[in-house]
């Protein structure tokens, strides 16, 4: 056990509950109470409203993290055991009502991009096969398709014949992400296409794609993402919300691969890694949304 390890123990198991006593009696309000009221709307009081839940030794508080408990439940199950009055403390309801709103929020939306990643690509569904041709045609809509497996398709990145090979590792959340970039920023997958083809500095646009939905997702189930959510809106968010998380991304990994001028191809993996880190310090910052200037438009 590190010395970091050995404090967080010592902290969490005999420090933590001693100063929560000890502010309770001077203050004479609740820790959450204290959180609600001492920070603003997003994603720092959010993140301190869930360690608090998470760290509570009463189990009906804690429980108020999981998806099975309706929001207003949970907030008048701790209301009462709490002891805290709406008449005394108006502003604590709606306050912790909008923060597990948003905790509830972030893991409904993991649940649903899990379940659009573990769907496989399958050539014999008319709907999977309607979105690859869309996509298709919003990238090169001045270049028709010879037939559904063609070497044509590594014009827009793909690495084979057939593109449903692919999408294997991330089923049709990459479809899916690579077919809302292209119809909502249809401007911006063009140029994010076109910069693809660099005659020095070029890469497969899709597998880059799908490489970034990789990313996306490694984000949102480490808990990265929370800050972004969380600051983003009060209310649960969707996979709408999530694709614009990766248009940003892939919008600016295209620029950063650019600016890094790389030898080869062969250097994705360090650069890819390189901007992830970069991206993981930007979401350090608790006031942080991930925006691209085309959003506006």
């Amino acid at each position: 056990m590190t010395w970091h390890q050995l404090w967080l123990y010592i902290y969490f198991s005999f420090l933590r509950g001693m100063i929560k006593w000890f502010l309770h009696k001077v203050t004479g309000v609740c820790e959450l109470q204290r959180i609600c009221s001492k920070y603003n709307v997003g994603a720092k009081r959010t993140k301190k409203i869930e360690s608090c839940l998470k760290h509570s030794h009463t189990a009906a508080v804690k429980k108020a993290l999981t998806n099975g408990e309706r929001v207003d439940e949970a907030v008048a199950n701790i209301m009462a055991i709490k002891g805290i009055h709406q008449d005394e403390d108006p502003q604590f309801g709606p306050y912790l009502t909008a923060c597990l709103t948003q905790i509830h929020g972030y893991k409904n939306l993991l649940a649903e991009v899990e379940v659009t990643r573990k769907t496989p690509y399958n050539s014999e569904n008319q709907e999977h096969e309607n979105m690859l041709m869309q996509l298709w045609e919003l990238l090169m809509p001045n270049n028709k398709l010879q037939s559904r497996i063609t070497k044509q398709w590594s014009d827009i990145g793909f690495q084979g014949d057939d593109p449903k090979t692919d999408f294997r590792g991330m089923g049709m959340l990459g479809l899916n992400n690579l077919l809302f970039f292209s119809s909502q920023f249809n401007a911006e997958a063009k140029q994010t296409l076109s910069h693809s083809h660099h005659p020095k500095f070029g890469y497969s646009f899709a597998i880059v794609g799908i490489n970034i939905t990789n990313m996306a997702y490694t984000l949102m189930l480490n808990g990265t993402l929370r800050v972004h959510f969380y600051n983003l809106k009060q209310d649960m968010p969707n996979m709408t919300d999530f694709h614009r998380v990766y248009c940003y991304l892939l919008f600016e990994f295209d620029k950063f691969w650019l600016q890094s001028k790389p030898k080869d191809v062969m250097e994705f993996s360090r650069l890819r890694d390189k901007f992830q880190k970069k991206i993981t310090k930007i979401l350090k910052d608790n006031c942080v949304i991930l925006e691209g200037e085309f959003f506006k438009e």
